[in-house]
């Protein structure tokens, strides 16, 4: 029995079937090659990394795959390249058949519309919604297709890359490796501006971020602020400054101050003191050696990163360094209070001033800044953008942009700010006025 249809003087026979089932599958491929790039392009690492380590072995899959994120987007090109030529291919010739010359132009029109709606906005759309999960999802169909183009892929890749070497571009394909402290930070300055994540959160952790960048000469006091005890004077005068000073730990130099012989810690000292005034002796201060309580100094050089200071610290279980330079002179000194504030912002006890702040509000709306301040930590705490490259400081800024010592009086105006010496004492700018332009 002849199984064939004739409608209208064309025959709907086994062949036409099969090519229209073929072109709905290689349409069906097609999506789902788009949706799979899309979601594979678009996951993120991280939570993915998070699905794998909860024991999801298609998110494991995923992160292995996109991994070689070159390898994954000629594959999954490839792939869909193909499968969409085919349809179209099988598309023309079945309107060919059917409605003679005209059907080229019919079935480039109704391929395009399927391909755009069924192919390729769809999946989209469907894989960026929730892309961990189609990444998943499509992992292992994905995985078989990049093992079997794995050889023509990596000839495209190796002519690709060759083109590109002779316009001078070099690719990398592990670069989002480097890029992922940067995808944090934008990340955290998108939410901010969006109100998601607060200010305070955002600047802890980009903080924490920033510490393998910095070197302690960028934070540390210096050296003509820190206050140090002569070992030469007298026990009663040593014992005074200790009490009267707000630190626990004082360096102590002797006939140089740059001859530091050890640090003093102001309980050890009070432990001493307190023996030799209630001990069975009771021998006072007449002959008491301050170098006794001292503990050795901890040098480490200026350019030590924060990062590699604070694991340091820790590991030395200390608190207290001095920073020397290259020559081993000393130029400051930085503490673990220190790199702390540099993730959470000024920390404060009952021995800080209140009127110390380096960063005041006028009436009229400016800022009274201490020249000592940081330029980042000015910054922070205002949420403006001025530059560090040049100098760590407020004071260090204004007078790499003048090229001068400024006097008190002068204005200067650069980078959207107008800065007015306020105070100076010798060759230091010590206070400002600044305000936006």
């Amino acid at each position: 029995m002849d199984t064939d249809l004739i409608t209208n003087g064309i025959t709907l026979d086994t062949a036409f079937w099969s090519t229209a089932g073929a072109i709905l599958f290689l349409l069906v491929m097609s999506g789902f090659f788009s949706g799979s790039e899309t979601a594979l392009t678009a996951a993120s690492r991280g939570k993915l990394r998070s699905q794998s380590d909860k024991g999801s072995r298609g998110a494991a899959r995923a992160l292995r795959i996109t991994e070689d994120s070159e390898r994954l987007i000629g594959s999954v090109l490839l792939g869909n390249n193909l499968v969409n030529i085919l349809a179209t291919s099988l598309a023309t010739a079945l309107f060919t058949r059917l409605f003679g010359e005209s059907g080229v132009a019919l079935a480039t029109l109704v391929m395009t519309l399927l391909v755009l709606i069924f192919a390729e906005v769809l999946p989209k759309t469907y894989a960026i919604t929730n892309p961990e999960a189609a990444a998943a999802k499509a992992s292992p169909i994905i995985a078989i297709v990049i093992t079997v183009f794995s050889p023509i892929v990596s000839a495209v890749r190796w002519l690709v890359r060759g083109v590109l070497r002779v316009f001078g571009v070099k690719t990398d394909p592990d670069s989002h490796i480097l890029a992922v402290r940067e995808e944090i930070a934008g990340a955290l300055q998108l939410g901010r501006s969006e109100g998601v994540v607060e200010k305070e959160d955002r600047d802890r952790i980009l903080g924490a971020l920033d510490l393998g960048d910095r070197a302690v000469d960028e934070i540390m006091l210096h050296r003509s602020q820190i206050e140090m005890i002569n070992a030469d004077d007298d026990p009663e005068v040593i014992v005074a400054q200790c009490m009267d000073s707000p630190h626990t730990r004082l360096p102590l130099w002797r006939n140089d101050p740059d001859n530091i012989i050890g640090v003093v810690h102001a309980k050890e000292l009070l432990r001493a003191i307190h023996k030799r005034a209630f001990g069975p002796e009771c021998e006072g201060l007449t002959d008491f050696d301050i170098c006794s309580v001292a503990i050795p100094p901890y040098f480490v050089p200026d350019t030590t990163t924060l990062d590699d200071q604070m694991r340091q610290f820790l590991r030395r279980r200390a608190h207290f360094a001095l920073v020397v330079d290259e020559y081993g002179s000393l130029e400051g000194l930085i503490t673990l209070e220190d790199i702390l504030e540099e993730i959470v912002g000024e920390i404060t006890d009952e021995y800080d001033d209140e009127d110390e702040r380096q960063v005041h509000r006028t009436k009229d709306g400016q800022f009274m800044v201490e020249g000592a301040m940081t330029i980042r930590d000015l910054n922070r705490a205002l949420e403006w953008n001025l530059p560090d490259e040049e100098a760590n400081t407020i004071a260090g800024l204004v007078i790499h942009e003048a090229q001068m010592i400024p006097t008190v009086g002068q204005v200067f105006s650069f980078h959207g700010f107008r800065f007015r010496v306020i105070e100076r004492k010798d060759n230091r700018v010590t206070r400002l006025k600044i305000g936006k332009l």
